[in-house]
């Protein structure tokens, strides 16, 4: 396929999944039912058309990468979680900025977790992140837009998609084709997110049609769209390339917010999300140089 062609399906999808947070604002529903109704979706669809073709590699995972696959969906699920109830405390700037700071919590289990080594300007750029993701918080709780509990639960959302992506890797090294792993780490979200609604009481019925559209279209444009298309793109394009367009994400969301909320950023918040952006673009350069 042309490169450029390439590259117009790579914005739009990255421009896909900077809807969700706009959709998770227009959400009246309880956090975990709008996670629910986002991964239900995804599950319906993914599945029909996965299952058959999936099924004799599924067959041949061993116990211990199956329990890998469940902990992966489980992760993802208390990351939906987390992050869709930071949107309804934060601003959707300092919300998205801050959960995109998940490659740098990535980096640091990959290193603790699964000895792995970080080079000098990775630590720097874990060292700038840090800094922007700090001035952010505070940047957000002084313009009043923003609750520090919100932050802390769009952190809380970017520490647990790191250990998703965490989880993914320890299965690509074993040779697990993405769809395997997404098949069962998806029913394993959905799973999870049903626990969590009947343990905490949280009736998952009675909310009308338009929560049931907006968990179909955070499946569509953000999970099967947005993200799918992100990975498809890494067949013709650089991880480098690809890296530098998905900060995109955080941006479009913001811009996004301005016009659907006239949620407008304050110069600290702008300047926090700078810093955080040149942070976690450096470890991308980083992570690029090293595969």
């Amino acid at each position: 396929m042309n490169k450029v062609n390439v590259k117009i399906v790579l914005f739009l999808g990255v421009l896909g999944v900077s809807l969700s947070a706009i959709l998770i604002k227009y959400s009246t529903a309880p956090s975990l039912v709008a996670a629910t109704y986002r991964m239900f979706w995804t599950v319906v669809i993914l599945v029909p058309l996965s299952l058959k073709k999936t099924m004799p590699e599924l067959k041949t995972l061993k116990k211990k990468e199956l329990r890998m696959c469940i902990l992966a969906g489980v992760f993802f699920a208390f990351h939906f979680m987390f992050w869709f109830e930071s949107l309804k405390h934060s601003s959707i700037a300092s919300a998205t900025f801050l959960v995109d700071t998940d490659v740098i919590f990535a980096a640091l289990g990959f290193c603790l977790i699964m000895h792995g080594t970080i080079p000098k300007k990775g630590i720097l750029a874990i060292a700038i992140t840090i800094c922007g993701g700090i001035l952010i918080v505070f940047a957000g709780e002084n313009s009043g837009n923003s609750s520090l509990y919100g932050n802390i639960l769009a952190i809380c959302a970017a520490v647990l998609i790191a250990s998703y992506t965490l989880s993914g890797r320890f299965i690509r090294i074993r040779n697990i084709s993405t769809t395997a792993f997404t098949l069962v780490a998806y029913t394993s979200c959905l799973t999870t997110l049903l626990v969590l609604d009947f343990v905490t009481g949280t009736p998952i019925w009675g909310y009308g049609i338009r929560e049931l559209l907006i968990g179909l279209g955070l499946a569509v444009f953000c999970n099967l769209l947005g993200h799918s298309i992100v990975s498809w793109s890494l067949k013709y394009l650089t991880p480098g390339y690809v890296s530098a367009v998905k900060l995109c994400e955080p941006v479009f969301s913001t811009v996004l917010g301005i016009f659907c909320f006239r949620e407008i950023p304050n110069l600290l918040q702008i300047i926090a999300a700078a810093i955080i952006l040149a942070g976690v673009y450096l470890y991308s350069t980083v992570e690029n140089a090293e595969t």
